[in-house]
């Protein structure tokens, strides 16, 4: 069995609101192995937001461990953790987190710049990135030049710029249309096939079907942790097949 890259072991997050305690995480045990495609759904306060947060070392647990690839991230300075987020983890968001005022090449290699890449260096992988999701011919237009689905292929180009072990991907496909949603599924499955670990939180059961196990919350609390006996396999889109090169 592959070793866990995610192990969190009484996991939880409370916040205080006035004279009341509210558990949005709450003693959550799960462990996800090198190179899964996990899903996690459930209603809104449900706390798979929150906990998606805690994974991707954005927020502090108020009890509990979570070891990150071996590690007790709790016991880490912030600079610590951001060099953790940097190395370690690639973030896809909903509304895709591009800068506006800079062009596709360097929203990509953005990354690269923190992990002290060389300039050259950076470029050329930003570079071979953008063919790999089918955005060569983008490089040089801003984000607002993009449509919805190319901005979101140079967010996922972005998150694994540092060879991350873990992508996690906050409700990537809510501001898609279907069929644009199923071309940044492929592009995900594409991804885990050649090692990386997803975590992908949706409310789309469509979108959570693409992964091979689905754990949803449920007032803070997992509800159900099953395996998918029937996981929906996307065809790579036409450009990212254009493009010639899988990330």
């Amino acid at each position: 069995m592959p070793e866990p890259l995610i192990e969190a072991v009484g996991l939880s997050k409370s916040y205080r609101l006035g004279p009341h305690r509210i558990d949005a995480v709450a003693d959550v045990n799960l462990t996800i192995a090198a190179g899964e495609f996990i899903a996690i759904m459930g209603p809104s306060g449900s706390g798979k937001s929150t906990f998606m947060n805690l994974l991707g070392c954005l927020d502090a647990p108020t009890a509990g461990r979570y070891l990150l690839d071996g590690v007790d991230v709790r016991s880490k300075s912030g600079d610590a953790l951001a060099a953790i987020r940097n190395r370690k983890i690639g973030f896809v968001f909903q509304n895709f987190s591009l800068l506006p005022h800079v062009d596709v090449l360097a929203n990509v290699a953005l990354p690269m710049v923190y992990a002290g890449t060389r300039r050259r260096d950076r470029l050329a992988r930003a570079q071979s990135l953008l063919e790999a999701v089918g955005l060569a011919r983008r490089a040089d237009h801003r984000p607002s030049q993009l449509s919805g689905g190319e901005q979101q292929r140079a967010a996922i180009a972005r998150a694994i710029a540092n060879d991350p072990r873990l992508v996690l991907a906050d409700e990537p496909t809510g501001m898609l249309d279907t069929a644009t949603s199923h071309e940044i599924m492929a592009l995900f499955q594409r991804l885990n096939r050649t090692g990386i670990t997803i975590v992908l939180v949706t409310h789309e059961p469509d979108i959570a079907r693409c992964a091979e196990r689905i754990v949803t919350f449920r007032d803070g609390r997992i509800a159900d942790d099953t395996t998918s006996a029937d996981v929906i396999q996307f065809p790579s889109p036409p450009l990212a097949r254009q493009a010639g090169a899988a990330p």
